[in-house]
C-alpha cells in the first residue's frame, strides 16, 4: 500500500548510467551519470546533472565540451569504479582504451556501443546539481550491436541498468522482451 512520507524518496531506477569524458589543458577525466537524457531530436541536444565539486564538472565548464559513452554489461565493474573515484586522485582512464573525438578534444571509450560529442550551450543550477546541455556535434555507433531497426541486437549486447547499491541488472539475450502493437482507432 502507497504510504506518504515527508523524507526524500528517489527511485528513478533501474536505469541506463552514462559515463562523461572530459579533457581541458591535458587533464582527462571519466565519471558515471545516472541522471542524463536526451533534450532534443532536432536539433540533437543531451543533457547530464553533474555537481559543482565533481572534477568533470570544473573540465566540461572550462573546456565546454564533453563526451557521453554507454558501455555494454561486461564492463560494469568501470562503470562502477568510475563513480566511485575521483579524477582529482587518480587517473580513471588509465586502463581504457579511448581516442579523441572529431569535434571535440573529449576522450571516447573505444569499447562504447553507443558515444556522443557534445559541446556546451548552457548550464543551470537545480539545487545540488549542475544541469549542463550539449549539442551533439558527432555520434558513433557499433553497428554489430544493433538490428536493422535500430534497437538493440541482445545477441551482441548486454546493457547494464543500474539498480543502485553497486548493483546492475543485464538486459541481454536472456532478458524477456515483449511487444505492445496500438491499433489506430481513427
Amino acid at each position: 500500500m502507497l504510504k506518504s512520507t515527508k523524507n526524500t524518496v528517489m527511485h528513478s531506477y533501474p536505469g541506463m548510467v552514462a559515463l562523461v569524458t572530459s579533457k581541458h589543458l591535458g587533464e582527462v577525466n571519466i565519471m558515471s551519470a545516472g541522471w542524463h537524457t536526451y533534450i532534443s531530436y532536432e536539433p540533437p541536444i543531451y543533457g547530464v546533472a553533474i555537481a559543482k565539486e565533481r572534477y568533470s564538472h570544473k573540465l566540461i565548464t572550462d573546456s565546454k565540451e564533453f563526451a557521453i559513452n554507454f558501455l555494454p554489461g561486461h564492463m560494469a565493474s568501470v562503470i562502477q569504479e568510475s563513480g566511485s573515484v575521483s579524477g582529482r586522485q587518480v587517473n580513471k582512464l588509465e586502463n581504457l582504451n579511448f581516442f579523441t573525438g572529431e569535434t571535440i578534444n573529449s576522450p571516447i571509450l573505444s569499447d562504447a556501443y553507443i558515444a556522443y560529442e557534445c559541446k556546451v550551450i548552457d548550464v543551470r543550477t537545480y539545487g545540488d546539481h549542475d544541469w549542463i546541455v550539449g549539442d551533439i556535434t558527432n555520434f558513433y555507433r557499433d553497428e554489430q550491436r544493433f538490428l536493422e531497426n535500430g534497437l538493440p541486437n541482445f545477441n551482441e549486447l548486454s546493457i547494464p541498468l543500474y539498480l543502485g547499491r553497486s548493483q546492475y541488472l543485464l538486459a541481454n539475450e536472456k532478458t524477456e522482451v515483449k511487444n505492445y502493437y496500438i491499433v489506430n482507432r481513427d
